[in-house]
């Protein structure tokens, strides 16, 4: 076939019927790259010749009816901050040598392979995923499918483009203040950042409690499907969850209508964009006619910014203060004041700021005592211009002035989803969040489907 737009769910469909090939659906996904990853810049690295192997390897065992997962043969991409055998991992940084042995699949990049995942290349991200867009002196400016002037978001930028661009059909992102869900709002796509630990990372990362992997996707199906070959332990992370007791392939068509939702157009002290705001608001009623209680309120708390910033700084300054002598004078000018910032605080002002994490997770724990779930705006903006790390004229000072929405939930380790809403007048998606309480990835994803259903999203 010329031309293959499928979602995963349909590609395997399509291969079990022998209407399709692994080999077909890789040869149409390295296309779409060559045609359009030149403008949009989503890969740091592809590897078509590996690729191919792996959908040939893949198309036997559906000819022989022993597919290996179900998702055997879907083309995928990995953010480039796992690990991954034979290929550099360079986390977007010049600091980092390329030129060393790289024999360690990470456990994500091994859950990948495990289940038959044709794995395309390694997606874009900034230095180090510190911030909100994606961009860096190595690979330059990542751009959004739906209008090419304006940014990706980030850090997962590259795999939330790619997804959206049909440069393959899923993707796994790091989320460690919403890094998953910006982008994931930006570019029209479903972005899962699930409980902390439900997938395993390794090497630990720096940013500790706040960092999670996720699926990212273009249908609430193939999330699910994703997170159940990701939602596997492994030994090499201490904080990995048990395996979950049943699959989010069956549980994402729970039935939700009844359940109590509460809607925070604003969370007591986000300043929104009106057109941004109805979209949500609209999206939030559909929901509303489809059967979920919706009940406008505020979870209560202030914004825990400052928290979270020596949260962050910390970790950045922790890790960089690994790297060779001179590093300073080569990284991200913005990434070295946060190293900066991170070392003039003390381990008191580190434990404060995990007790006020600590605190803001007990929270929204009661909180869910009365809501199944939150719902709010996943960013307050639209997409903005390419290569600016906030809006050009905002006054803003960095990217957590403008996701206000999403790193909260970093901090409190709860599961929270982006899907998209609608569509701003110029054409640029925004998303909606959904946030649940911790180890309740099955219902966030089902309350998401739901969604999906009665705003469907081309």
């Amino acid at each position: 076939m010329n031309d293959i737009k499928l979602t995963a769910s349909e590609l395997v469909a399509a291969y079990a019927t022998g209407e399709l090939s692994p080999v077909e659906a890789t040869q149409n996904a390295l296309r779409v790259i060559e045609e359009r990853d030149d403008e949009i810049n989503a890969y740091c690295l592809v590897d078509a010749e590996g690729a191919i192997e792996q959908a040939k390897a893949s198309e036997v065992r559906w000819r022989d009816g022993n597919p290996i997962g179900w998702l055997d043969g879907v083309p995928a991409s990995i953010k480039d901050m796992f690990l991954t055998q034979g290929w550099p991992t360079l986390r977007g940084s010049r600091c980092i040598d390329p030129d060393q042995p790289w024999d360690v699949d990470s456990p994500v990049t091994a859950r990948l392979r495990e289940n038959g995942l044709v794995l395309l290349g390694k997606t874009t991200t900034p230095e180090l995923a510190w911030k909100g867009v994606t961009d860096n002196t190595l690979t330059g400016i990542t751009r959004n499918p739906h209008d090419l002037s304006t940014t990706a978001g980030g850090s997962s930028g590259g795999s939330a483009a790619a997804v959206a661009a049909g440069m393959g059909e899923l993707s796994v992102g790091t989320d460690g203040g919403g890094s998953i869900r910006i982008p994931a709002s930006f570019c029209g796509i479903v972005g899962l950042k699930p409980t902390h630990g439900r997938i395993p990372l390794f090497p630990a990362s720096p940013f500790g409690p706040l960092s999670h992997a996720g699926p990212m996707a273009r249908s609430v199906d193939d999330t699910a499907l994703l997170l159940d070959v990701l939602a596997m332990p492994d030994y090499r992370d201490p904080a990995a969850l048990a395996p979950p007791v049943s699959t989010f392939r069956e549980a994402v068509r729970r039935d939700v209508r009844g359940l109590n939702a509460a809607y925070s157009p604003t969370l007591g002290y986000v300043d929104v964009d009106p057109e941004v705001a109805a979209i949500v608001k609209s999206a939030v009623q559909s929901l509303g006619d489809a059967g979920l209680y919706i009940e406008e309120t505020d979870p209560g708390f202030t914004d825990p910014k400052p928290a979270f910033d020596i949260l962050w700084s910390t970790g950045a300054a922790k890790w960089l203060d690994t790297f060779p002598a001179g590093s300073e004078t080569k990284v991200d000018p913005g990434l070295r004041k946060v190293w900066e910032s991170g070392k003039t605080f003390s381990a008191s002002d580190y434990l404060g700021a995990n007790a006020e994490r600590a605190a803001l997770g007990i929270l929204m724990g009661e909180f869910h005592t009365r809501y199944d779930v939150l719902i709010t705006p996943t960013l307050p903006i639209a997409a903005f211009e390419a290569g600016h790390e906030v809006p050009p004229g905002s006054g803003l000072s960095g990217w957590p002035d403008w996701t206000p929405f999403t790193y909260p939930f970093n901090m409190t380790q709860q599961p929270a989803i982006s899907v998209p809403a609608g569509r701003t007048s110029s054409g640029l998606p925004v998303g909606l969040q959904i946030v649940g309480p911790r180890h309740s990835d099955d219902l966030v994803l089902a309350v998401a489907k739901l969604l999906e259903e009665v705003r469907p999203w081309p």
